[in-house]
């Protein structure tokens, strides 16, 4: 039964005779990595032929979120560090070189932190969490700053 709204709303001869079919999922047999524009939309094909949807990226586990919170908070104490430290030694600095490139090399100083657990952390999406870990904590050890642990916040 139609009622008179649907009949016109359409013409004569006007069928829905072709559904669009959904897109199949592209898929991949076993062994084979998709990457590129995309990949991550791609399945598995499986020996009966089925396709396997693509997989949820795993969520961090607690022990590396507490990782990343510690670090992240230590890195942050280190950005401070670097800004009190560098600017207690400007004035000696100043001596030595010319104010530009002590500015450049501050700021430098500055946001390496950030740009440290930015880079680990985005370089290793796809790796091992222990590699993440390497990689947070060696910038735990290689960025300390330097001028704030030398001097305090009182400066020599």
């Amino acid at each position: 039964m139609t009622s008179d709204a649907d009949d016109a709303l359409s013409w004569a001869g006007d069928e829905d005779t072709a559904a669009p079919q959904p897109a199949a999922t592209p898929a991949l047999p076993d062994g084979w990595n998709a990457v590129g524009k995309d990949s991550e939309t791609v399945g598995r094909l499986e020996e009966d032929g089925s396709v396997t949807a693509p997989t949820e990226p795993k969520p961090l586990s607690t022990p590396m979120l507490l990782l990343l919170g510690i670090v992240g908070g230590v890195y942050l104490l280190y950005t401070i560090g670097w800004i009190v430290g560098g600017l207690n030694l400007q004035g000696g600095a100043l001596f030595l070189i010319p104010g530009v490139m002590y500015q450049v090399a501050l700021w430098a100083a500055v946001l390496a932190p950030a740009l440290w657990f930015a880079a680990v952390w985005f370089l290793t999406r796809t790796a091992a969490s222990w590699v993440r870990v390497l990689g947070l904590l060696g910038g735990v050890f290689l960025l300390v700053p330097w001028p704030f642990v030398m001097t305090g916040v009182i400066g020599a």
